[in-house]
């Protein structure tokens, strides 16, 4: 194995240019692919160890590494294996100085491009709230499943829903951490055949029980209350219920999605729930709202744009209802107060439809949409025997 050794030289390491494999005897070969790389190969048994750069890595220490590999072949030790471990250990040791922090951070980034900003937000939100201060400064390879349940269990059964969104952030984090090479093993986060036995599923702690949408009998002599009251929040929930817009859009309104000439409304795509764009009729007193003077790009400026300033304004007026709610009030009240078509209401409150129904509606029924949120807007700001659209007198449509 030994016989024939040296052969290359120096010189001809460093000027030949010619693509190929040139032995220098001993298994060891300079492979050559271009004028810009080259490298040495150990080669036995039909397998190829690669021994580093020929431009890092001299004549010299590649005969030094080539014996190495010799003495662990006589020894009944493969070469390539030896070496796929160490690299494997160094890649560990390198990962211990990788948080889990680090890791959220670059699972951010590479993720959230392709999220809405809402929920960019509330992932921030949820990290910075939950889990970083437990997890953040750990090595990504301590991570186990005792430091997971730290995460998990003090909110695991007075706020499920809140948990279960958590141990699925950790456990995309940890995923990605592995395929980086960051850590090994199986997640400790995963739910199916893991922490399923550990905890009670979520769906079964406890029933969730939902705020109560407001009856819309009540929503006159409400918006006549909430009109009374000053502040950008009180105006905000206003505009919601008029136009049974989702707090997210109304929160995110810039003025250049508005055309007060023409009293539309068009929010783009990337900031509607359903990823298509959605243009909303404003009512003469939607617009009223608008007129409402601002130096911020944003319409309600209320300084979060979560929803939680509309539900505090709900709280200081003693409504013990959602802010979603509202959309349910208005489908209420359309279905049962008006003979507008299922299908308008569904238009208006910009829901999906189905596929085969897509292809055959080309229009997002507009002027008839217009017609819904009139009478919608009469309804809600006529106090005392409030207006509705009568049964046997609505405009069929």
């Amino acid at each position: 194995m030994t016989r024939h050794i040296g052969r290359l030289t120096a010189l001809f390491v460093k000027k030949h240019k010619t693509p190929g494999m040139f032995g220098d005897g001993g298994n060891l070969y300079l492979q050559i692919t271009n004028a810009n790389a080259r490298s040495w190969i150990f080669r036995y048994r039909n397998r190829y160890a690669g021994l580093g750069s020929a431009f890092n890595v001299t004549l010299e220490e590649a005969r030094d590494l080539a014996y190495e590999c010799r003495k662990l072949l006589r020894e009944g030790v493969d070469p390539l294996e030896v070496r796929r471990t160490k690299q494997s250990q160094a890649r560990l040791e390198t990962a211990k100085v990788v948080t889990f922090a680090k890791c959220a951070e670059g699972y951010f980034q590479a993720h959230s491009p392709g999220w809405k900003a809402k929920y960019a937000a509330l992932w921030s939100s949820s990290m910075a709230q939950h889990i970083l201060p437990t997890l953040g400064s750990l090595p990504v390879t301590a991570i186990d499943t005792a430091a997971v349940l730290r995460v998990l269990t003090p909110i695991w059964t007075t706020k499920p829903e809140t948990a279960t969104k958590l141990r699925s952030r950790i456990e995309a984090v940890l995923d990605q951490a592995r395929v980086l090479g960051h850590r090994d093993g199986d997640n400790p986060a995963r739910w199916r055949g893991h922490l399923d036995k550990l905890l009670a599923a979520p769906g079964k702690v406890r029933r969730v029980e939902h705020r109560p949408a407001m009856p819309y009998a009540s929503i006159p002599a409400f918006m006549a209350q909430l009109r009374a009251r000053d502040g950008i929040e009180a105006r905000a929930l206003e505009f919601c219920i008029l136009t049974a817009a989702r707090s997210a859009e109304i929160l995110g309104a810039r003025r250049q999605e508005f055309n007060l000439d023409n009293a539309t409304w068009t929010i783009p795509a990337e900031r509607m729930k359903g990823g298509t764009e959605h243009r909303v009729p404003l009512s003469p007193a939607a617009l009223q709202i608008m007129s409402v003077k601002s130096d911020s790009k944003l319409v309600f400026d209320v300084g979060d744009q979560s929803g939680r300033a509309l539900y505090k304004e709900l709280k200081r007026l003693g409504i013990d209802a959602s802010v979603h709610g509202f959309r349910s009030t208005f489908r209420d009240w359309a279905a049962e107060q008006t003979t507008f078509p299922n299908h308008v209401i569904e238009q208006a409150l910009a829901h999906s439809i189905g596929k085969v129904e897509a292809a055959y509606r080309r229009s997002d029924l507009f002027e008839k949409r217009r017609d819904l949120m009139n009478a919608w807007a009469r309804y809600c700001t006529n106090v005392g025997a409030a207006e509705v659209v009568p049964l046997r007198t609505a405009k069929r449509i």
